[in-house]
């Protein structure tokens, strides 16, 4: 905040460099529709990204309560240099991401090397704490997190219709139908 205070720009250019940053105009361009130098306006976007990685680091505690973990790929359908389409889950040249979402609280999302069971435990351990009711589905890089001090980990297998209900235990979604009689 100190380079703020002690900024020559004016509150309204302040603003307009804020506002830019917010809505995610790069710093060149910002100098460029501002008339400011384009080193001024980098200092200015590493102090916005520093405050929010501090508000972030603050905010960031142990997940807990009823946690729903779960990984994903995401990329391109295609890719250059690859004839059809690309092919889902392991092996894929899709960029791994795995997330934690606590009920009724924050998501955490992380970019992540591969979805083994070893990385995705080290993010768990370190992110949701122990008493946590965890749901996941029946990916086995979930497998072991009763060992590891998790007693309330329910999987849901989606392709049965199984679902997380609010109070964290699997149940089978039936769907019924009505026939009229004629």
């Amino acid at each position: 905040m100190k380079m703020i205070k002690n900024s020559k720009l004016s509150e309204r250019k302040t603003r307009k460099v804020v506002h830019h940053f917010c809505v995610d105009i790069p710093a060149s361009k910002t100098a460029e529709l501002l008339g400011l130098n384009r080193n001024t306006v980098n200092r200015f976007y590493r102090l916005f990204r520093d405050i929010i990685y501090k508000n972030r680091c603050e905010k960031m505690m142990k997940f807990k309560g009823l946690v729903e973990i779960d990984e994903s790929y995401f990329g391109a359908t295609r890719s250059r240099g690859h004839e059809g389409k690309l092919k889902r889950g392991r092996g894929t040249l899709k960029q791994p991401v795995f997330g934690i979402f606590e009920r009724d609280g924050e998501v955490y999302t992380e970019m992540v090397p591969n979805c083994k069971r070893d990385t995705l435990q080290g993010i768990i351990l370190g992110k949701v704490d122990i008493s946590s009711v965890i749901n996941s589905d029946g990916w086995r890089g979930y497998d072991g997190l009763v060992d590891v001090g998790y007693d309330k980990h329910y999987r849901v297998t989606h392709s049965k219709g199984e679902f997380s209900l609010k109070n964290g235990m699997a149940t089978l979604l039936v769907y019924q139908t009505t026939l009229a009689a004629g």
